[in-house]
């Protein structure tokens, strides 16, 4: 039985991927810093689905907890899956914010990524098996610059690049190995709610389940996809962004910036 190792699996995208993958028959590593969370998961899928679930509770951002499931990723005979969806976002000026928690996010979102796909995909490659592959977890956030996102924003737009080249260099060596950047918008999730994000000033039809963005993810999987985007309204938004030249996306962020001080001041 094939296995998938998903980081950030206590809630919202990871655990629906645990989800999802369990239905398929994978065995399941789920990786995240809440043990109890994950114990409590594992146990569902086991009984529901009949799997070997394992909870792994570590923070990616230490170097010793990262390098211990690198270890096991690599060392996996089974792995057929490896989802990088550990994460997390701030909010506001980036110079106002504490700079620990910018550092955090680049160990999270790119020295982990960097690190456990290194593993997965040389385990991978080794192997030499179709239907085997990564999905890295981004963001529609990742086409454009946002402030008071400044970090998150850049470190998404970094794992696009990341799998991008990656996906360049398995082509060329005729590699049936596949990377996806999976770029959801607003997910109904405890994301924004560590945030502070005050959902109902965001429209409701903006908003996706886990499950919708995870199944476009895996369908996307399965067709070998590299970047997937669900939802059509996103698609729109997704090419608007990328079409739209840097100076106009200034011009909106500017405004942006003016209505956020504005409302602080009021």
């Amino acid at each position: 039985m094939p296995s998938a190792v998903v980081t950030g699996a206590s809630s919202g995208i990871g655990a629906s991927f645990a989800r999802k993958l369990a239905a398929r028959g994978f065995d399941v590593v789920l990786v995240a810093r809440r043990e109890d969370r994950l114990r409590a998961l594992a146990r569902d899928l086991t009984d529901q689905y009949g799997v070997k679930a394992e909870a792994e509770a570590a923070d990616l951002t230490d170097p010793a907890a990262l390098e211990r499931i690198a270890l096991r990723v690599h060392g996996a005979p089974d792995l057929g899956v490896l989802v990088n969806n550990a994460g997390f976002g701030t909010n506001g000026y980036f110079f106002e914010t504490g700079v620990e928690g910018q550092r955090q996010m680049q160990l999270l979102h790119v020295v982990a990524t960097t690190v456990l796909t290194h593993a997965a995909v040389s385990n991978f490659v080794a192997r030499g098996l179709a239907g085997t592959g990564v999905i890295n977890v981004s963001s529609v956030a990742a086409f454009g610059s946002s402030p008071l996102n400044v970090s998150y924003c850049a470190t998404k737009a970094w794992v696009n690049r990341f799998t991008e080249g990656l996906a360049l260099e398995l082509a060329g060596r005729g590699s049936p190995v596949t990377v996806q950047a999976l770029c959801p918008g607003f997910v109904l999730s405890e994301f924004h709610d560590v945030l502070g994000v005050d959902r109902s000033k965001i429209p409701s039809w903006l908003w996706m389940t886990p499950d919708f963005v995870v199944d476009a993810s895996l369908r996307g999987f399965d067709r070998g996809e590299l970047l997937v985007v669900p939802g059509w309204r996103y698609k729109i938004l997704a090419a608007v962004m990328r079409a739209v030249p840097g100076s106009w996306q200034r011009r909106v962020s500017a405004r942006t910036v003016r209505r956020y001080r504005q409302s602080k001041s009021g």
